[in-house]
């Protein structure tokens, strides 16, 4: 119900500010930009499924290899000890776990082109699990916070991004983001655990946080030794090394086992496509409001009023130019991007608030655009209270970006 009372609020916010910038500014272009931005948005909804209907086909044909050969399982068994505690509703060596571990393990590397196709899989395998079809489980609701809140170890597409602008030193905000989406992913957890009555004191739960908080103190350490020529080659390399390396062993487990891989690739195959068709209504209705909303101004007026209040209270409004960017990054992906390359582009790719951007853009993914694509792909329209717990590990992204960049940055 709360994606749905959003839904609604981006329509009719859009005709209330362009209802005002007519009567107030004499603007009467402000319809066709709307409306322009409705069909555009719409296109745009169709392009994304259709550019995602070849890696879902890819990724669900390797993964249906990877669940005749066992793999997918081996995978849930490894991570079951975590995994049980974060998702008691899940019987053990489920083949959901693997999935859940190959999707978080994908969007852990940056590999968002592979990371929809492992999670679609996923949430496919726990609604065979949800005794109510129409209604999220527990489980979905933390699988999906996981999702949002987006540990990333290694954001490849920033730093590519950042490049092509002429930044000195691309990689320079690779550290703010590791440190953004850490803290983004532990309230997630945190937050959900305490929501769903997860004892957070666990032993095995708490020496898994207390390991991947090593984890993530190891790689800041790594890198920090590095020289700044050889952050990009390093994290690309051992990303796309781990990715292959997967993939092998799934072809290996499928000859070990004397699969028919050819005929397995071909049956997840066709559940790629299938999902991909599927999730066409969800990513038009959710972009078109979105697009709507935007291309009103109503981003803008938030903005400004952010500026303002700042200004009023005495604080560092550096930041507030990237705050579009913040706004964004729930609702829009490929949005919130082109905020960054624009600030990038018009303030330069070396300033304080396109870096503070770029530590926001890193910190999460895309609440909304997860929420229509992953709750679309099985049909669940009852999403409890998934919109809150995710847009709380997108606040606490942002805000922990934009502390990230002031301490290395400013």
């Amino acid at each position: 119900m709360v994606l749905n009372y959003i839904w609604i609020a981006f329509f009719l916010v859009a005709f209330v500010v362009a209802v005002g910038r007519t009567l107030f500014c004499g603007d009467f272009g402000i319809w066709s930009d709307i409306m322009g931005a409705s069909f555009t948005s719409a296109a745009t909804a169709f392009e994304i499924a259709l550019g995602l209907t070849g890696v879902l086909s890819l990724w669900m044909g390797l993964m249906k290899i990877g669940e005749r050969a066992g793999v997918i399982q081996m995978f849930g068994r490894v991570i079951s000890p975590l995994f049980t505690r974060l998702f008691p509703g899940i019987p053990r060596n489920h083949p959901a776990m693997g999935s859940i571990f190959m999707n978080v393990s994908a969007n852990m590397l940056g590999l968002d082109n592979a990371a929809t196709p492992l999670g679609l899989k996923a949430m496919q395998e726990l609604q065979e699990l949800n005794p109510e079809k129409e209604r999220a489980t527990d489980a979905m609701l933390m699988f999906l916070v996981l999702n949002a809140s987006g540990l990333c170890f290694i954001p490849i597409g920033i730093m590519m991004y950042r490049a092509q602008a002429g930044a000195s030193n691309p990689t320079d905000v690779f550290l703010p983001i590791l440190l953004a989406t850490f803290i983004s992913t532990m309230v997630g957890i945190i937050a959900m655990c305490l929501k769903q009555g997860i004892r957070l004191w666990d032993r095995v739960l708490l020496s898994w946080l207390v390991g991947l908080a090593a984890a993530v103190s190891a790689i800041v350490w790594f890198f920090s030794t590095l020289p700044k020529e050889e952050v990009e080659l390093y994290s690309g390399f051992f990303a796309n090394v781990l990715l292959f390396s997967v993939i092998v062993f799934f072809v290996i487990s499928g000859l070990r086992k004397r699969l028919n891989m050819y005929d397995a690739f071909i049956e997840g195959a066709k559940e790629g496509f299938k999902t991909a068709v599927m999730i066409i209504p969800y990513l038009v209705a959710i972009l078109v409001a979105i697009g709507m909303f935007r291309a009103s101004g109503a981003m803008d007026v938030l903005t400004s009023a952010m500026t303002s209040c700042a200004e009023f209270m005495g604080m560092d409004a550096d930041w507030i130019g990237a705050l579009p960017t913040a706004l964004m990054k729930p609702l829009s992906g490929s949005g919130s991007r082109g905020m960054m390359v624009d600030l990038m582009s018009t303030y330069g790719a070396d300033s304080f608030v396109a870096r503070v951007s770029a530590a926001i853009q890193g910190s999460t993914d895309t609440t909304f655009y997860i929420l229509a694509v992953y709750f679309g792909s099985v049909g669940v329209v009852k999403t409890r209270y998934a919109v809150p717990y995710a847009l709380l590990a997108d606040f606490t992204g942002s805000v922990a970006g934009v502390i990230a960049a002031y301490v290395f940055f400013h």
